[in-house]
């Protein structure tokens, strides 16, 4: 069920850890960004777009983590757009044969495995390097490409209705998570990417996370601080006084204290081997 959020921008929000697709009104029809996960769930927003008569004639993947590449026939052929440098990780994860095979292996202890399609997953067309806005025929949507979660990472900002598409980040149920593979600081890759979304929230006043609630411009705010609080403590070492984590984690995210203890745990590794190779 597709809910708007602000004039002409709808959310659909998926049983899977509240995976966020959004859906832009344009004159000719949709721009649609991460377009969902399980197989009912695309196919149902694919029958919601055509009963408004409307198709989708531009697709986009914030990042490349599969839960954000997938994609349905039901959805038609346009194009699906990346920054240069997400399509460039895709590219390569799919290189290899037996990339989808491990992504399905992956997803087997989620229960929903068989009901994610993975055929038309990674098929994005590569934005040239430093585009700034989105190519479709709707609202001027700017691209705020940063490396803070995964290579190539882009926000979107949806200028005409004031609305941010944050990918992964700003969520109230996930801490950050990190790109401790990908980028030689990602502490201070992170901080800036929140620098880059705090300088264009005068121009917001609904987002919408990867994963996780949509919020107005105060909350916002609030969310840029506490991430920024989150990474500063993972940078000096301190336990996060962070309502994502330990005991007061949401119901059924009580595994995001997990996700902290690896990125401690990782950071920890990348300073010891620093030293050492110092």
């Amino acid at each position: 069920m597709l809910r708007q959020i602000a004039d002409g921008v709808l959310v659909h929000e998926s049983e899977f850890c509240q995976s966020n697709a959004v859906v832009v009104h344009g004159r000719a029809g949709a721009l649609l960004v991460d377009p969902g996960v399980q197989d009912h769930e695309m196919s149902c927003l694919a029958a919601d777009l055509s009963q408004s008569g409307r198709s989708v004639v531009a697709g986009f993947s914030t990042h490349p983590d599969w839960d954000h590449l997938l994609w349905h026939a039901r959805l038609g052929t346009a194009p699906r757009y990346g920054t240069a440098r997400c399509a460039a990780v895709i590219r390569d994860e799919l290189s290899d044969p037996g990339a989808k095979a491990r992504i399905a292996e992956h997803l087997e202890p989620t229960g929903i495995a068989e009901q994610i399609p993975l055929d038309l997953l990674g098929e994005i067309t590569a934005l040239p390097a430093g585009t700034a806005l989105i190519p479709w025929d709707g609202p001027r949507t700017r691209i705020i490409e940063h490396q803070a979660h995964a290579q190539g990472h882009a926000a979107l900002l949806v200028e005409e209705r004031r609305v941010l598409v944050a990918g992964d980040m700003l969520s109230d149920v996930l801490v950050p998570m990190l790109d401790l593979g990908g980028t030689a600081d990602p502490i201070e890759e992170y901080l800036a990417a929140l620098r880059l979304l705090e300088g264009v929230a005068d121009g917001v006043d609904v987002f919408v996370p990867g994963h996780g609630s949509t919020g107005g411009a105060d909350e916002l705010r609030a969310r840029i601080e506490r991430d920024r609080a989150y990474v500063l403590a993972l940078h000096e070492g301190r336990d996060p006084d962070d309502p994502r984590v330990g005991p007061s984690a949401k119901a059924g995210w009580e595994w995001v204290s997990d996700v902290h203890d690896g990125q401690v745990q990782r950071l920890a590794e990348r300073s010891r081997s620093g030293q050492d190779r110092g």
